[in-house]
């Protein structure tokens, strides 16, 4: 596979397009938006300028990757000719089964369908199209030119064959895949969500505070930053999305959100992206400043 398209070009998807562009594969970034695609082009850009300051790459790497993408508003168009969709687009179960359906239609038959999703099953995705054996899960860590994991789904009817292909394909990127089964939150978002709920309930039920709960656990637990800031980083409207899809999947009263992280979600306080969460992200990212809410 040398041809690949990627749905949506928000920060995963320029993410993902930038990895495969680098590896040397031609990519096809589709987007609705003309202005979201000229913003991931800057991004992918600047990534590049930034891996180019670190000698981490040359010249010719960083105009041979931008020249390895082209930009599509037509997804018939941009889907048409290739061996592997990447699907990018945002985290919901209705959007992404209607991404699917059409794919499966645009496509060639022996393309073969992935989708980044973090938590929506891949046997239910599959069963969108007429090629269940040929979708599977790449779910990219962000941010994707950094972070060298790839947790590869296999759903339910995936073939071996794709899956095969598609932990080669992974490795040809540099990433390190990691095969699993398609059960709720697979296993990054089930050990790690759990944790950050775990987290919101302690700050809930005040036993420690904001900055006391993240310090224990990077000094304590050797973690790059603690569990309320990487929240807000995910966004905590997303944290909200998957431990719905793990406490419906599982029916356990162990994956329930916090209520909360339940009332942060519904008043807006969405973390970084919308400028406050646990923290407060106005002033961007050097200093972490507490939230008002949650300020002593």
């Amino acid at each position: 596979m040398d041809h690949i398209a990627v749905i949506g070009s928000g920060t995963m998807g320029n993410g993902i397009a930038h990895v495969f562009a680098q590896s040397g594969f031609k990519v096809n970034l589709v987007d609705i938006s003309e202005d979201a695609l000229a913003k991931a082009l800057k991004t992918i850009e600047k990534n590049l300028d930034r891996m180019l300051a670190k000698e981490k790459i040359d010249e010719a790497t960083k105009n041979a990757t931008l020249n390895n993408i082209s930009t599509y508003t037509n997804m018939e168009e941009g889907v048409k000719t290739v061996d592997l969709v990447v699907e990018a687009a945002t985290e919901n179960v209705d959007i992404k089964l209607k991404i699917f359906a059409d794919l499966d239609a645009f496509t060639k038959p022996e393309c073969i369908l992935s989708s980044n999703t973090s938590s929506i099953p891949i046997t239910k995705i599959g069963a969108a199209t007429k090629r269940a054996d040929k979708v599977i899960g790449m779910h990219f860590m962000n941010p994707v030119p950094v972070m060298k994991l790839v947790e590869v789904i296999r759903g339910y009817a995936t073939s071996q064959e794709v899956t095969d292909l598609i932990m080669e394909t992974s490795k040809k990127l540099g990433e390190v895949p990691v095969e699993v089964n398609d059960y709720p939150g697979f296993i990054s978002n089930r050990i790690l969500m759990p944790m950050i709920n775990e987290a919101i309930i302690s700050l809930f039920e005040g036993v420690a505070g904001v900055e006391e709960i993240d310090t224990v656990m990077k000094l304590g637990m050797a973690h790059p930053m603690g569990p309320l800031q990487l929240a807000d980083f995910i966004g905590l409207d997303v944290c909200l999305s998957i431990m719905n899809v793990l406490y419906e999947g599982f029916g356990n009263p162990k994956y329930a959100p916090c209520p909360l992280l339940v009332n942060m979600v519904t008043a807006g306080y969405l973390g970084v992206k919308s400028g406050e969460g646990f923290y407060s992200w106005t002033h961007g990212t050097k200093d972490l400043i507490v939230s008002p809410q949650f300020a002593k």
